[in-house]
């Protein structure tokens, strides 16, 4: 639903054209599957400490796909982090996951998380 109303509220109030309607929506579909790349990777890699450099990742890929992308990154990143908040995971990390979120999603080096020593292949 929540999908729903982000895509309508795009398209009314931002004037999203037709045709940029379309962008935004692959912008949208290819920042969810860089979102999916990133935990995939950060699962397939089970580095210590190094989930904040793949929150970052993930979500600085995602938004240099466009508006899409910056909009499927704060939908994935919010909606994984209240998941684990109702989990019980700490306040505290999930503050540190969401800053490293918005690090990413505002186009900043998302290796400023990388851990020393992680693998050159992610």
């Amino acid at each position: 639903m929540k999908l729903l109303t982000g895509l309508v509220f795009c398209s009314l109030v931002l004037g999203v054209s037709s045709r940029s309607w379309f962008s935004f929506l692959g912008e949208a579909y290819d920042g969810a599957r860089d979102m999916w790349r990133a935990y995939s990777d950060m699962r397939e890699a089970n580095y210590i400490n190094a989930d904040k450099y793949f929150h970052a990742r993930g979500n600085y890929d995602a938004a240099q796909r466009g508006p899409g992308g910056v909009w499927a990154a704060e939908v994935i990143s919010d909606a994984r982090e209240n998941i684990q908040k109702l989990l019980g995971r700490g306040a505290e990390d999930t503050l540190a996951d969401q800053a490293a979120n918005e690090w990413g999603r505002s186009g900043k080096d998302p290796n400023h998380f990388r851990p020393a020593g992680l693998p050159e292949k992610y």
